[in-house]
């Protein structure tokens, strides 16, 4: 199994295989509009723009179970970030990452890369890189910048 074995349904609802990425590198992100962490939408955007030319795709999960802080619509979530972050990569309908109705591509994520806290999510922006092969190779804690993680990407790229 693979993350390529996913369909998961984009911030308009249209479902989006996730086979449709085989041989990029993609970074995994739940995500929250209104979290102390949310500047950090600005660096994953510069990171997207950098590296999307040479397979880098990054897909946003906007996620409310920690402290409510994606409240809004798809809509909403999507307009946020065009207008403050200017984003432009792919942004998925709202999921939960933790729990009874955790989304099924978070499981395998987990499962591949328990972390520090084992396989629970900690927080928005919990990052997941996966290598052109869909092998999760790393996890990253939410307080991990994207730029911290540049060199990472560059590896993969390669």
């Amino acid at each position: 199994m693979t993350v390529y074995d996913f369909i998961m349904k984009d911030a308009a609802g249209n479902d989006v295989n996730l086979a449709d990425y085989k041989g990029k590198v993609l970074l995994i992100v739940n995500t929250a509009t209104g979290c102390g962490f949310t500047p950090q939408y600005e660096g994953l955007e510069e990171l997207y723009k950098k590296y999307n030319a040479d397979g880098l795709e990054i897909l946003d999960f906007p996620c409310n179970q920690f402290g409510n802080q994606a409240p809004g619509t798809e809509d909403e979530i999507v307009s946020f970030c065009k207008l403050n972050y200017g984003v432009s990569f792919k942004q998925f309908a709202k999921i939960e990452v933790n729990g009874d109705n955790e989304a099924p591509l978070y499981t395998y994520l987990k499962s591949q890369q328990g972390g520090v806290l084992g396989s629970r999510i900690k927080w928005n922006f919990t990052k997941f890189l996966v290598d052109r092969d869909g092998n999760v190779i790393d996890r990253f804690a939410p307080t991990v910048t994207p730029e911290k993680i540049e060199a990472k990407i560059k590896e993969l790229l390669v």
